[in-house]
């Protein structure tokens, strides 16, 4: 392992979303994460092909019977050598498993123990059902996204459950885990997806206080409100982007666009911006994508194409830095952010449940005589 987490060790209570999204970042960055599935779920008839769940990557998967008082002793005897442990249960599940923070303090009083949900441990919903779209809406992010005199549309899951979830996760474990090795003391962290969903409209709610943003849908500087920060459709039924905020850029846009002289509004007149949208629609309408990008891409017109992620794999730019790889032949994003001494790395494809589960416990100290015992008894599969 070369990454800047190497020799941190973590426990991942097998959830979804979020929670393997944070344990697939930390175990890019070179973290050993053993990843705990339901003894249920493994199958070894599958294990001959690969497990096409990609955010799964980089860890081992053992099987346990949460259930079984000797399963429950295991992870308690993994949680011992761990630096960190992911949650992401309703509140209070993991305390009725025998697995909840105080039990695992008491075995590891350094123990990191982050718990992943959507409303956070406490408050009126902390017991409701939801799910990204839910987060970020009452976050007030979801009211946000969308064109005017329409509905918000959902960003897909990016801002709740990887931006808001699983990046707050993966930050609150390293700065818990550096924390505890000065101080000695572990910690509890709740992570929110609606806490970091509303964290991540923190320069909006900046805009909003300078009054330079308006609560109604689609008529600000950078959601779609402005003519210069968009997508067109081009000739060929594709779509560029432009971006051009700064008004250099605008006026290298503008230039590149053979639209100079054509008296178009001041790029800041917003009486203006219907003309502007017009004209823009008008000249990329005209012209291929491919014709666009021999023209703007890369300019300081801040333009791209709208690629989709096949059209991704073989974007110049892309494969130049080696953006996107291929792991037992399934294409998927390399790990980020680069580290010039200690870059991160895709250790192994994503485990099926169970896959390592004898590789994993002899490796983080269990005897052979243990790993026997707890498979005779079902406690781990």
């Amino acid at each position: 392992m070369s990454g800047p987490l190497s020799g941190i060790k973590i426990v991942e209570l097998a959830g979804i979303g979020p929670g393997p999204f944070a344990a697939m970042l930390l175990a890019d960055l070179g973290a050993d994460i053993i990843r705990v599935d339901r003894a249920a779920q493994v199958n070894p008839a599958t294990w001959d092909r690969p497990n096409l769940e990609v955010m799964n990557r980089g860890r081992r998967s053992i099987g346990v019977d949460l259930k079984n008082p000797d399963g429950v002793e295991t992870v308690l005897g993994l949680v011992e050598r761990a630096d960190a442990l992911i949650e992401g249960f309703r509140p209070g599940v993991t305390d009725r498993l025998g697995l909840g923070p105080d039990a695992c303090l008491a075995r590891n009083p350094k123990l990191v123990y982050g718990r992943m949900t959507g409303w956070g441990q406490e408050g009126p919903m902390a017991q409701a059902a939801g799910h990204d779209i839910n987060y970020i809406a009452l976050a007030g992010a979801l009211a946000h996204f969308g064109r005017a005199n329409a509905k918000p549309t959902p960003p897909i899951n990016l801002v709740g459950d990887f931006g808001g979830g699983g990046m707050f996760m993966a930050l609150g474990i390293v700065s818990a885990v550096l924390e505890a090795q000065r101080s000695g003391k572990g910690q509890v962290i709740d992570v929110a997806m609606v806490d970091g969903s509303a964290t991540l409209m923190t320069m909006m709610w900046g805009m909003r206080a300078f009054g330079f943003w308006d609560e109604e849908l689609g008529v600000n500087l950078l959601d779609t409100g402005a003519p210069f920060y968009d997508t067109y459709e081009t000739a060929d039924n594709k779509y560029v982007s432009i971006g051009a905020l700064e008004p250099q850029f605008y006026a290298e846009l503008i230039n590149k666009l053979g639209l100079a002289d054509s008296g178009l509004p001041d790029q800041n007149d917003r009486a203006g911006w219907p003309v502007l949208r017009a004209k823009f629609t008008e000249v990329f309408a005209a012209k291929t994508r491919d014709e666009w990008d021999a023209i703007l891409l890369g300019s300081d017109a801040c333009y791209a194409p709208v690629l989709t992620m096949s059209e991704a794999m073989a974007a110049e730019h892309l494969v130049s830095r080696g953006t996107i790889v291929e792991v037992d032949g399934i294409a998927q994003p390399a790990p980020a952010p680069r580290f010039s001494r200690t870059p991160g790395e895709i250790l192994r494809n994503a485990p099926w449940p169970g896959q390592q589960t004898d590789e994993a416990l002899l490796d983080w100290g269990f005897s052979d005589d243990e790993v026997a015992k707890r498979k005779a008894s079902g406690a781990v599969v």
